[in-house]
Parts: C-alpha cells; structure tokens; sequence
C-alpha cells in the first residue's frame, strides 16, 4: 500500500491521469488510496507489497449518448461516448473469499463469493450488482476472488450518465485483472454489466450504458443481433472542435415515471407485431409507412409516431457516426439537432402526460437553444421525460450559456465534461491496456 501511496506522491502515473481527465492531478487518487489504506489497514502489512496482493487503482466512466435516442432496444443503431466524470477505485485483493466495497457516501457492502446465484433480499441493490458481476465472471470459467475496494464516485446520481454501469464495469474490470489474468475484453464486461442488472439487480436494460462505459471514446453500435452487437470505436477529436460537451441537469426526478419509459419501448414493439415482427429493425420502413392508416386504428397516433422516430433516429445516428469519420462536426451538430427535434415531436419523450406542470426537460432545452442562438446543437439526454439535456456549447459563450441554466435550474446544473480515450481501466499500471 505505501509503494502506490508513494508512486502517486512521486507523480508516476501523471500521463495515464491526463489520458483521463485531461490533467496530471494526482490529488483524488492519492484521495482514494489513502482512504483504501485507512478502511482496509489489514493491507498495508508487508505481504500487501507483493506482486499478488498490492493495491492497484482502477477507472470506470459514465456515459453520453450522442445519437440513437430509444433506438438500442428496437435493434437499431446508436452511438455514445465515455466522459471523464468517472468512478475511482483502489482495490486489493483479500484472499477472504468476499467481496467488500465502500462507496464514499453509501453502506459498505459486502458479497461472500460461496453463493452466486440471484438473491431475492439484495435485488435492486449494489450488492446484487457485485453478485452478478462476480457470477459473470465464473460463468466465463474463472474462479471469482474476494478483494477489498474504496470507491470514490464524481459521476451524478440520476445525471443521465449511468452511474450504475460505470459501477458495473468498475467490478467487472477490477475482477478481471485479479481473476481473469485481463482476459475479457471490453464487450464481454458489458454483457456481464448488462446480465446483473438485468438478471440480479432486476432492471430491464439495454446494453448501450455498459458498452459505452466499458469501451472508452466514441463508439458506433449496432445492436441488429444484440446477444453480438457490431461495435466501431470512432477516432475523433472533440476538443479540436472549440466546442465543449455540457450536461445541463434539470434537477427533476425520475420517480414515478416507469410506465412512461416503458410505453416507449411497448408502443413500437406494438407496430412491430402488426407485421409478425418483435422489434421494428425487422420492418421495413416502406412497409411500415404504407400501413400508416390501418396502424393508426390499431395502435394509435402516438405508437405510429413513435415508430416513426425509430426510423429517423436510426439513419440520424448512423449519420452521425459517418459524419464523425469524414471530420465533419458541423455536419454532426446538425445531426444532433435533427435527432433532438425528433425526440420533441415524435418520441414525445420530453415531459410526462400525466405531470403536464412539470416542463424542466422543455424549459432547459428552450432556455438553451435561446442561448446558443443558432450555435452549437441541444437534445433531450439519455431515456427523457426528467433529467438532463445535452448541448454541444461554442466555447467563446460557454461561460454566459452556463450561466444563463445556472440562473434558472441552480449553481452547477450546467456541467462541462470531455469525452475520454478509454473506459473501464487499471490506471496503476506502466503498459496500457
């Protein structure tokens, strides 16, 4: 444990730090592994030194979508990005046969690794996150071994960023250096992530938040086959663009809004079966616009206009991907614009129906697009209907436009972020991964 604490001290790891965040900073880490030494003293004994047993920092970001809004679970394309609001972890293994987490903030948990199967008691919790992971892991043919973690989190609760899959490919990248000899790739952490959550944690997602945490930089998905999607991590430079990613978090909750995630996804699903079809990726398009007004009667405006956004925002965000490969970001703000008009007038994903007073998701983006005036390019973020919004921000008015949401939703409600190289990581390491 004293060798990490001192390499950090000594700036070792200073280039891998600015890979993530853009700086050498080495506070929050150090932060973090004195924390780690404080909570688990057991591993500053001198055994904890050797090369099995020694303490090692480990990465995990949050997520952005950039293109593709409720397109994943239809089969259609998307495409996200990691950023550099990330969880920060030191972790050492214990030789205990559990697992023992503290979140700076949150309970410890703590999973024995002798029972792996789904436990009724812990859905819906982190522990349950920790039990899938580790079972994930044995179900790829390697044995799960206890280990010890300090957390520290800077990535928002209820944010749209994803905090619970950054948390998953946190676990998922620290077992796979401590057990797996960093056998699984990043694709395979992700369809663990997405197994505990759906099958331990008991939440019905996709897997566009785990690939997107797991992968590192822009990624191009298509989830056509979604037990393999198609993934293309993108090369582009978004801090050449002098423009600057912001999160504009509405302070609006997301409780009680379940039925109206899930009619989005029923609601097209419903078009689909119109045609014998599960998802609407296995429709054409000329066919479904043909049978537009025997689809009206059947499933209802909303549903006919929902599929109609599918079909848009899948070519908006393979578009978009193609617009990043040429270097195009104008053509990719127009893009993104496009996309967020889509989600407005036909995903209708905006506001709630059954909260009509409650408009912040609509209020940021008008307030938003009045501040760019033409300028740069503003959406719904992430699943809608209360949360955040994203905005793609000309820097010579970055200050002003955050000022201009400060004013109205809050002192911070208007958070830079930058898209970073990587995604799930073991930071303390001298050979990149």
């Amino acid at each position: 444990m004293n060798k990490l604490i001192a390499e950090l001290r000594g700036g070792a790891y200073a280039a891998r730090l600015t890979r993530l965040y853009g700086n050498p900073d080495a506070g929050r880490a150090l932060g973090v592994a004195e924390a780690f030494a404080a909570r688990f003293p057991a591993q500053r004994a001198g055994t904890a030194d050797s090369a099995a047993l020694r303490p090692a920092l480990f990465s995990a970001p949050g997520r952005t979508e950039l293109g593709g809004n409720h397109t994943d679970h239809q089969h259609g394309h998307a495409l996200c990005a990691s950023v550099d609001l990330d969880l920060l972890a030191c972790a050492a293994p214990n030789g205990l046969g559990r697992i023992r987490v503290i979140s700076e903030g949150y309970a410890p948990v703590e999973v024995a690794l002798d029972a792996l199967d789904p436990q009724p008691s812990e859905r819906g919790s982190t522990a349950a996150l920790v039990r899938g992971m580790a079972a994930g892991v044995a179900a790829r043919g390697f044995s799960p071994c206890g280990f010890d973690a300090w957390v520290h989190s800077n990535v928002p609760a209820g944010s749209g960023l994803s905090s619970s899959a950054a948390f998953e490919i946190l676990i998922g990248t620290i077992l796979n250096a401590f057990c797996c000899g960093g056998a699984l790739d990043p694709v395979s952490l992700a369809m663990l992530g997405q197994r505990a959550e759906n099958v331990y944690f008991d939440k019905p997602c996709g897997l566009l938040d785990q690939l997107g945490a797991a992968i590192g930089g822009a990624v191009a998905l298509d989830f056509r086959d979604p037990a393999g999607p198609l993934v293309e991590r993108i090369t582009f430079d978004f801090s050449a663009t002098e423009h600057t990613l912001c999160i504009l978090d509405t302070g609006s909750t997301h409780a009680d809004l379940t039925g109206d995630y899930a009619e989005i996804p029923n609601e097209m699903s419903r078009v689909a079966r119109c045609f014998g079809r599960s998802v609407l990726a296995e429709v054409a398009e000329a066919d479904f616009r043909a049978a537009i007004p025997a689809l009206r009667r059947r499933c209802g405006d909303r549903a006919v206009l929902r599929a109609l956004h599918f079909y848009d925002d899948d070519r908006t965000a393979q578009a978009e991907a193609a617009a990043l490969r040429r270097g195009d970001f104008g053509e990719f703000l127009g893009l993104v614009n496009r996309s967020g008009l889509s989600s407005l007038e036909r995903l209708q994903n905006i506001s709630a129906p059954a909260h009509p007073e409650q408009q912040a998701v609509r209020l940021a983006i008008s307030l938003g697009r009045e501040l760019l005036a033409g300028r740069g390019a503003i959406r719904v973020h992430g699943g809608g209907f209360a949360g955040t919004v994203q905005a793609f921000v000309p820097n010579p008015i970055l200050e002003p436009f955050c000022r201009g949401i400060e004013a109205v939703f809050g002192p911070g409600s208007c958070r830079p972020v930058h898209i970073r190289p990587v995604g799930g990581w073991v930071v303390s390491q001298s050979i990149d991964n």
